[in-house]
């Protein structure tokens, strides 16, 4: 919720004429206002100048092709396509269409395998503005001195490889404990119409500033970075229409949580959330990325937000004050057009409607992101549902919540807290977005509070999100932490398996940790003083930025200077190896493919390749396939992880041994997966490790979006089951062949014989959604082999 709320947008209602004024203030005027917060040149300036020279020609373009009103959306997209030539009247959700992105993101844990995968593919430099930012693999425990010194020692090989490739092929490269990858794109990077990608599935945080961002894998960064066309089904437009205004407390994460508990954790598939309606306007620029960071556990493609002044005021504040003329000049087409708003489901392929005054603080969990309650509904819900009451610690910051507005809420509470005696009742952990939070957080004393109150300061880095956190005491039982992040997978965030983690909004997860009370409500219930006074939590207040402006602060990036000419990686080391090509489809039918495993239920990537101990290898795709699959539950042996049939020893061994003695005989292998197959991080570990272990297929009931096109990339065959219902005819010893590999053509589906232990046969259809540039990755082995062959055939 904005703190600046005598600030309207431009926009009053759901769409009127840019021209409208804010508080007065035309908005052709904005311009005009002096910036003082400019801190450092805007990164690739000459680019963003020629995207706003030429957006408008661009847009004209799309309506001329396209004689209807657009939203928001297709605006940004279609503008970018690889060849406006092509523009059309696009088959939303139906049909492919290729990009050209104005920048590509990367944290150092997928970093690794991009850059390894490009590296091969033999480049002399990127043609796409790309940076590279070291957040995943800093250590979370006692404190950001202590655990950089550590996390800087023991990655010190990983992050020299990522350097130096940087400066050898013109990336900027952020330092470890600078930031996180998702607060510095959207201090740096992220502006207006722009199209960002990004290794990381949470790169739709980028779209806060009314631009889009989206999330992609590896395979897919290295035909962005090659100049290559990126491809990506043209996605369907979820409208979702917020009314009033949030209150009390009420905070944007709650919008997002409420939205997930709608549509569930598959709602956005191949789609993506269009924000609109008077309640919109009433949102920070930072608000709107936290709703757009979590997009992404609805598996959507990416959000959108149109242009207002508190995105106006956000660029302002950091530097881009040349961003927002230029802007200004396209504002009515940084928005959907008005007979959008006015005629929503006629234009949108669905609506819903939020009304703001209306929506409590929402609580989700334990183990999916989708399971929202009501926080009125606790107290019932900690009983019926046998929840375990005492929070034993607490998680705040992180990529999804770590802006200024979120930190001076928190700092409102942990105030209140030291003025009337009140104690952590648990551990609780910061960890701020970026360099330029903290050092503002320090000028204004937040940080001060929070240490004199107990929290835990942690590096700028995401840490205990993705499994860093070196948790003390780490109870071997049912317990409940409460975290202000965007995932609560099982292990997640400390590798315990009976850990039930709870998602909430910042204010939340610090009330829970002064009540130390899981059906605690900060609105009905008051909490203990040290000397055993009953008091009643105030509203948090924050503010939406600095009043005084960002401070000053080192960026920590490092701008390539081309003397990298080498990179040598030590081929003893375990942590990081280069890749060697995976092997070119035979061109047979696929026949006698034992069966792996048949994952039961929920499988995302964290299931396929866990994080935790385990993120140290993601540099080496020979030692990180051991973890593959070893905490999805196999449907033939529930609550035993990690145990699946071995055909040739005829016992039951670990996933990778299975898969291992299978490739040692030269033989492929096929897994079976249940509904929305690999959602979650877009890992691409979880699509490669795999395909070393020589898995060739992977059928299921449905595919999360990145995690598919992963699979395509790197030449598994991805299929799912014409019929659901055929996924129970499958059964522990199978092997499975499918045939008609000859005819593999768009639309085309495929037959699968399922040959079972006693020599009967049964025969399904399985479909596929490859087109007709994405079949040659299955014939060349991968995306990679084609683009490497091509390039070779013109040098």
């Amino acid at each position: 919720m904005s703190s600046n709320l005598s600030r309207r947008s431009l926009l009053k209602g759901s769409g009127l004429a840019v021209a409208a004024s804010v508080a007065g203030t035309p908005a052709a005027a904005w311009a005009a206002i002096p910036d003082p917060d400019q801190q450092h040149p805007i990164r690739n300036i000459e680019k963003i100048r020629a995207f706003y020279a030429e957006y408008p020609k661009r847009i004209a373009a799309v309506r001329k092709a396209i004689s209807r009103p657009l939203t928001q959306s297709e605006k940004i997209l279609y503008a970018h396509l690889f060849d406006m030539a092509a523009v059309h009247d696009f088959k939303r959700g139906g049909e492919y269409a290729t990009f050209r992105p104005d920048h590509l993101i990367m944290q150092d844990l997928l970093a690794q395998s991009a850059m390894q995968q490009f590296l091969v593919a033999d480049f002399p430099s990127v043609t796409l503005p790309t940076s590279i930012h070291c957040d995943h693999l800093t250590l979370a425990d006692k404190g950001a001195k202590h655990d950089l010194a550590i996390s800087n020692e023991t990655n010190k090989v990983v992050y020299k490889f990522l350097r130096d490739v940087s400066d050898k092929l013109g990336i900027d490269f952020w330092e470890p404990g600078a930031g996180i990858i998702h607060q510095e794109t959207l201090e740096n990077y992220a502006y207006p119409g722009c199209l960002i990608v990004g290794c990381d599935s949470h790169t739709p945080n980028g779209s806060g500033l009314a631009g889009m961002a989206i999330g992609i894998g590896g395979a897919d960064a290295v035909d962005c970075m090659s100049g290559m066309p990126w491809e990506l089904p043209v996605p369907k437009v979820i409208g979702v229409k917020l009314e009033g205004e949030l209150k009390g407390w009420t905070t944007p994460k709650d919008i997002i949580l409420k939205v997930l508990g709608m549509l569930t954790v598959k709602g956005g598939t191949n789609a993506v959330i269009e924000y609109f309606g008077p309640g919109v306007d009433t949102l920070s620029a930072t608000g709107k990325a936290t709703i757009a960071n979590m997009g992404a556990e609805l598996g959507a493609t990416s959000s959108v937000f149109p242009y207002d002044s508190h995105i106006v005021d956000y660029l302002r504040k950091t530097g881009r004050a040349e961003i927002v003329e230029m802007a200004n000049k396209v504002a009515g087409d940084l928005r959907a057009d008005q007979a959008v708003y006015d005629n929503p489901e006629k234009y949108y392929d669905k609506v819903i409607t939020i009304d703001l005054a209306k929506l409590e603080p929402q609580v989700s969990g334990p183990f999916t992101p989708d399971a929202a309650m009501d926080l009125s509904s606790m107290k019932k819900n900690v009983v019926e549902r046998d929840l375990s009451d005492p929070v034993e610690a607490v998680l705040i910051g992180s990529c999804t919540n770590s802006s200024y507005e979120d930190i001076t809420r928190s700092a409102d509470l942990a105030k209140q807290a030291l003025e009337a005696g009140i104690d952590l009742k648990c551990p609780v952990y910061l960890s701020p977005g970026s360099n330029l939070v903290k050092a503002t957080m320090d000028r204004d004393g937040l940080t001060a509070i929070f240490e004199k109150l107990g929290v835990t300061v942690l590096a700028n880095a995401c840490g205990a999100c993705v499994g860093m956190w070196k948790r003390p005491n780490n109870p071997d039982r049912k317990n409940t932490i409460v975290a202000a992040f965007n995932r609560n997978f099982r292990k997640r965030n400390d590798l315990n398996p009976k850990t039930e983690s709870f998602l909430v909004s910042p204010d939340m997860a610090v009330a829970y940790a002064l009540s130390g009370r899981l059906s605690f409500n900060p609105l009905t219930d008051p909490v203990v003083t040290k000397d055993g006074k009953s008091v009643m939590l105030r509203t948090a207040k924050g503010i939406e930025l600095p009043e005084q402006g960002y401070a000053r602060a080192e960026t920590g990036c490092h701008i390539a200077t081309f003397k990298t000419k080498e990179i040598k990686v030590d081929p003893t080391y375990e942590r990081l190896q280069l890749l060697d090509p995976f092997p070119a489809w035979d061109g047979k039918d696929l026949t006698g493919l034992p069966l792996l495993m048949k994952v039961k239920g929920k499988c995302t990537t964290d299931h396929i390749t866990p994080s935790g101990k385990w993120i140290n290898f993601v540099g080496n795709i020979r030692r990180i396939s051991d973890n593959t699959l070893s905490v999805a539950q196999n449907a033939f042996v529930p609550g035993e992880l990690d145990h699946v049939w071995n055909q040739n020893t005829k016992a039951y061994d670990k996933v990778s041994s299975v898969a291992k003695s299978y490739k040692a005989q030269n033989r492929f292998s096929i897994v079976v997966g249940d509904e929305n197959y690999g959602e979650g991080s877009s890992r691409e570990q979880a699509a490669m490790q795999p395909r070393y272990l020589n898995v060739q297929v992977i059928l299921v009931k449905s595919f999360a979006r990145i995690h598919e096109s992963n699979l395509k990339k790197q030449g598994i065959l991805a299929l799912t089951f014409a019929n659901p219902a055929d996924y129970d005819r499958i059964q522990e010893k199978d092997t499975l062949s499918v045939i008609g590999m000859k005819d593999f053509a768009p639309g085309k589906p495929l037959t699968v014989v399922i040959r079972h232990e006693n020599g009967t046969e049964e025969r399904i259809e399985a479909r596929h959604s490859y087109n007709e540039n994405q079949i040659p990755w299955f014939r060349y082995g991968s995306a990679l082999n084609m683009l490497r062959e091509e390039r070779k055939a013109k040098a």
